[in-house]
C-alpha cells in the first residue's frame, strides 16, 4: 500500500516531531531520547501536582501526545506503531515529571504495555517515587472480563484524573477516582475493514459484505461478524452489545464516539444522528465527538464508549483543557431549526389529473432511478461521480409529488417541476432541470405547445449555464431531441435523436463546459458524457409509454 512516509523506522519520530511543530500547544515539548525513548511532556508542569502518564504503541493518533495538556497528561510516552514503549522511555517520563506529590500511570490491558509500564512503576518506587497504576480494560468484546483489552474509554480516565490532578487532588483520591472510572466505562469498536500498517498491504480478513464487531483497536478480530447493513442497523448492533453489558438502568451516561482512523466526516455526522436515535443514545447526556481520538491507523470503523454519569464525572468531563486532540464535549440536546422564508416554501398550484401525462413522468422517474449506479459509474471517470445520485434525488423528489402535481395543466406542471428540482436537489444538474422547466413554464403560460417550451427551456440552460451542443454536457442529447419534436417529429424520433446525441459524446475528448472542462483529454475519449446519457434515458422512457405522440404532454 501507498504511505506517505520516508522510511518505516523513522515513522514514529518523524511524526512527533512534526506532531510538535505544527501543534498550537506551545508548551509541549519531547524527551531528547530519539529513537530509543519517544516522551511528549509539558514545560509547564507543577510538579507539586500528581502527574498523569499514559501511552502505548503509536498509530493511535491523536492518543495519546495529543492528549497532553493541561487538564490531561503531563507525560505521553509513544512506542512504535502498534508496539509498546520500553521500560526505560516509561521510566524516563516518571522520573522527568515526578515531583513530591507522585505519579499516576493510565495502562491499557495489553501485555507489552502493562510489564513495560510495570517494570518501570516498581523502579520508580525504588527510587523514591510515589507511583500508582490502574489497568483500563474496558472493551466488553470477548467473553472473558480478565483478557477484556483497554480502548477508547481509557481517554474517560485522562480526562477525569487529569482534572482532579490539575485541581491538586492527593495521588491516593486521584488513583481511586480514576480506578472506579476504569471499572465502570465500557467500549465497543466496529469497522467495515481492517487497518494497514505503513509500509505494508494490506490484509483485510472481512469479505465485501462483512462488518467486524467488537475488534481490536490494532486490527485483531472481536466478538463476531456480522452482515454489512444501513448506519442505524450497524449501530443499533454496536448499542445493543454496549447496553447487554451495561449494569446500571436508569442511569444516565457520557458517549463517547470515536473515529478508528478512515471514516469520512459526514458518515460520521450520521453515526452520531443513528447513536442519539437508538434506545441507548435517549440515556445519553453527554456526547464526546464524533471525533478521531483513538484511531487505528486508516481503520474504516469507529468504536462507543460509554461511562455511567454523576456530578463529579460530569464537571470533570465538561471542564476544558489545553490538550490539543481533545474535543468539546456536548450536553445532548435538541436540534434547532430556523423557519425557511415562507416565499421558498409556498406551493401555488392544485392536483390535477391527466393520467398520460402522470405516465410519462412516473416512467421518467423510473428510468433515474433505474440508472442511478450506471451514471455515477460514467460520472466517476470524468467526474465526482454523484451525476447518478442526483438525478435519482431528482427522480424521487418528483415521485414523491405525483399525487399533488397539476398535471392536467402544463404551465402550472412546469413551475411545479421547477419548484419541487430547484428546492430538493443540489449540484449543476438539478438545477439546470430547474432552469429548463421554468423557462418552459412561461412558454407554456403563453399557449406554446410542449414541442416549443422544450427549446425554450433548451435554451434558458444555455444562456445560464453558457453550454452549446457540442461541449459535452446534456445539452448533446436535449437539443436534438427538442429540435426533432419543433420540426414534427414523434416521441420515439426524438428519442432516438437524444440517444445518438448522447453516444456522440463518447468521441468528444474536449469539453467546453461543465466539470469535464478539468479532465485530461485521455479521461474523456469513448466515456458517454452522464448528463446527456441521463436525458437520453429520460426520453426513452417516455417514448416506451406514450405511443405515437409528439410531445410529453
Amino acid at each position: 500500500m501507498k504511505s506517505f512516509i520516508n522510511a518505516r523506522s523513522d515513522l514514529v519520530t518523524e511524526s512527533i516531531d512534526g506532531f510538535l511543530a505544527s501543534t498550537p500547544n506551545t508548551d509541549l515539548a519531547r524527551l531528547d531520547g530519539f529513537p530509543d525513548i519517544k516522551v511528549v511532556l509539558r514545560t509547564d508542569w507543577d510538579r507539586s501536582r500528581v502527574a498523569l502518564i499514559s501511552g502505548g504503541g503509536s498509530g493511535h493518533e491523536p492518543a495519546h501526545l495529543g492528549f497532553v495538556g493541561e487538564g490531561m497528561l503531563t507525560a505521553a510516552v509513544c512506542g512504535e506503531v502498534f508496539a509498546s514503549p520500553s521500560v526505560d522511555a516509561v521510566l524516563s517520563a516518571i522520573l522527568a515529571v515526578t515531583g513530591e506529590a507522585g505519579a499516576l500511570l493510565v495502562v491499557k490491558n495489553y501485555t507489552g504495555d502493562r510489564l513495560n509500564f510495570g517494570l518501570a512503576a516498581e523502579r520508580a518506587r525504588a527510587m523514591g517515587r510515589k507511583v500508582e497504576t490502574v489497568i483500563v480494560a474496558d472493551d466488553v468484546a470477548l467473553p472473558n472480563p480478565a483478557r477484556a483489552r483497554g480502548v477508547a474509554g481509557t481517554l474517560f480516565v485522562h480526562k477525569i484524573a487529569g482534572f482532579l490532578a490539575a485541581k491538586g487532588a492527593p495521588l491516593d483520591r486521584v488513583a481511586e477516582v480514576a480506578r472506579r472510572v476504569a471499572d465502570d466505562c465500557l467500549s465497543i469498536g466496529l469497522s467495515l475493514e481492517t487497518c494497514t500498517i505503513p509500509g505494508t498491504s494490506r490484509q483485510d480478513y472481512l469479505s465485501a459484505d462483512e462488518v467486524e464487531l467488537g475488534l481490536g483497536i490494532h486490527g485483531e478480530p472481536g466478538l463476531t461478524r456480522i452482515s454489512h447493513g444501513s448506519a442505524d442497523e450497524l449501530m443499533l448492533a454496536a448499542c445493543e452489545q454496549l447496553s447487554t453489558s451495561a449494569s446500571n438502568p436508569g442511569r444516565r451516561y457520557a458517549c463517547l464516539l470515536n473515529n478508528l482512523g478512515g471514516v469520512p466526516r459526514i458518515e460520521m455526522s450520521v453515526l452520531a444522528r443513528s447513536l442519539l436515535a437508538s434506545s441507548l443514545g435517549e440515556s445519553v447526556d453527554l456526547i464526546i465527538g464524533p471525533a478521531p481520538l483513538m484511531t487505528s491507523l486508516d481503520m474504516k470503523g469507529f468504536s462507543l464508549s460509554l461511562l455511567p454519569l454523576d456530578d463529579e464525572r460530569q464537571t470533570a468531563l465538561l471542564a476544558g483543557v489545553a490538550a490539543p486532540g481533545w474535543p468539546d464535549v456536548r450536553a445532548v440536546g435538541g436540534i434547532s431549526m430556523v423557519s425557511v422564508p415562507p416565499e421558498i416554501v409556498v406551493d401555488d398550484w392544485y392536483p390535477s389529473s391527466d393520467p398520460v401525462v402522470r405516465q410519462a413522468i412516473e416512467a421518467a422517474c423510473r428510468a433515474l432511478m433505474a440508472a442511478e449506479n450506471d451514471l455515477n459509474d460514467l460520472d466517476a471517470r470524468t467526474g465526482d461521480g454523484d451525476t447518478g445520485s442526483t438525478f435519482a434525488i431528482a427522480a424521487r423528489s418528483v415521485e414523491a409529488e405525483l399525487d399533488r402535481l397539476p398535471c392536467a395543466e402544463s404551465a402550472s406542471l412546469a413551475a411545479a417541476l421547477s419548484g419541487i428540482l430547484s428546492r430538493r436537489v443540489g449540484g449543476s444538474g438539478g438545477v439546470l432541470m430547474g432552469i429548463l422547466f421554468a423557462a418552459a413554464g412561461e412558454v407554456l403560460g403563453k399557449g406554446e405547445p410542449w414541442t416549443v417550451a422544450l427549446m425554450a427551456g433548451a435554451d434558458a440552460m444555455m444562456l445560464h449555464g453558457g453550454a452549446q451542443p457540442g461541449d459535452r454536457t446534456m445539452l448533446d442529447a436535449l437539443v436534438p431531441a427538442a429540435r426533432t419534436l419543433i420540426e414534427g417529429g414523434q416521441l420515439g424520433e426524438a428519442a432516438t435523436a437524444a440517444r445518438g446525441g448522447a453516444d456522440l459524446t463518447r468521441g468528444m475528448s474536449v469539453a467546453g463546459a461543465g466539470r469535464s472542462v478539468h479532465v485530461n483529454p485521455e479521461n474523456l475519449r469513448g466515456v458517454t458524457d452522464p448528463g446527456a446519457e441521463a436525458i437520453a434515458r429520460i426520453l426513452e422512457a417516455i417514448a416506451a409509454v406514450g405511443g405515437g405522440q409528439t410531445s410529453p404532454g
